[in-house]
């Protein structure tokens, strides 16, 4: 069987290009795992690889559905395992690339068995939040479930709400039911996990800056205006949560200036990265650090062998 490359790494550690290179090496196709990508017209915030690009290596699980719509780790799940499907029965390589670790989580290990959303309970704790703030409902939150409480942002609007909505339909703490894993069908076959971690984090740090500059500099605060003008949209919904995104629309509501905007987005970006690295000292992929010389022909030469014993 084909292997299927499963690329992780932090946020600006150079995935999206070893991802391209590979692609390009082996006849390969790319597999997105990046939560924010999945949805249209957030191009500038997301990285998002250009036509060009696109047009050289197929890219999947991009531009799938719209920033109002939900979008979940179990659909990440059954959708890329029909892509690496299909990507086999054309005989090419998937490489599975990005930096959402619940998406790789959810693809390689199934995801808690927890209860589906409820549309009518999560309306009525929006309207909550809009009255008593988000961190009137974290204060309840740490009442019913102090685990889940302590390790969430008192703004976390997302994961609060899910955290009660939870409690609300299991009479349980999610941290109680945090861990027991759902039975899952993905089959994935052969896989190649990969780890870039770079070992230089002041250097990372460097180019997280710069990328977010880079972001502002090509226009994601009109890219956020405009979709504001194209959409129904408000900022709890789970892609106006994406780190850059929630920034601007602070900035495009006033709350903060350009400078706020600029710190404040790379600060999330580091707490995005480092989240990240946490989560990677968990998983037995075969680690490179993107920095040093030699990595990407080391990366090539461990999938040509894997190749070769397909």
């Amino acid at each position: 069987m084909i292997p299927a490359v499963l690329l992780m790494g932090p946020t600006a550690s150079g995935k999206s290009a070893l991802a391209f290179q590979l692609a390009q090496r082996f006849g390969g196709e790319i597999v997105s795992v990046d939560s924010a990508q999945v949805y249209r017209g957030m191009d500038i915030g997301t990285a998002k690889p250009d036509a060009a690009t696109r047009a050289v290596v197929m890219h999947h699980l991009i531009d799938i559905v719209g920033p109002t719509d939900a979008y979940s780790a179990a659909r990440f799940a059954q959708d890329a395992a029909k892509a690496i499907a299909e990507i086999r029965a054309r005989r090419r390589v998937a490489i599975v690339a990005g930096g959402t670790m619940l998406y790789f989580k959810a693809l390689t290990e199934g995801l808690s068995a927890l209860p589906q959303a409820d549309p009518s309970i999560r309306a009525r704790l929006d309207a909550r939040a809009r009255n008593e703030g988000w961190p009137a409902l974290h204060a309840e939150l740490a009442r019913i479930d102090a685990v889940t409480a302590a390790r969430l942002a008192r703004n976390d609007a997302q994961r609060i709400q899910r955290a009660l909505e939870v409690f609300e339909l299991t009479g349980r703490p999610l941290s109680a039911l945090q861990g027991n894993r759902a039975a899952t069908s993905i089959d994935l076959g052969t896989t190649l996990p990969i780890a870039l971690v770079p070992e230089n984090r002041s250097a990372l740090h460097v180019a997280i800056a710069q990328r977010f500059e880079a972001m502002l500099a090509a226009g994601l605060v009109e890219e956020l205006a405009l979709l504001r003008s194209t959409y129904a949209l408000h900022r709890h919904l789970p892609s106006m949560r994406c780190v850059g995104y929630r920034q601007a629309w602070s900035y495009l509501e006033g709350e903060i200036d350009r400078n706020a905007l600029r710190a404040q987005g790379i600060a999330a970006t580091r707490q995005l990265a480092k989240r990240q690295f946490t989560w990677l000292r968990t998983t037995h992929a075969a680690t490179f650090d993107p920095d040093v010389r030699g990595s990407f022909d080391a990366i090539a030469e461990k999938l040509e062998r894997a190749l070769e014993g397909a």
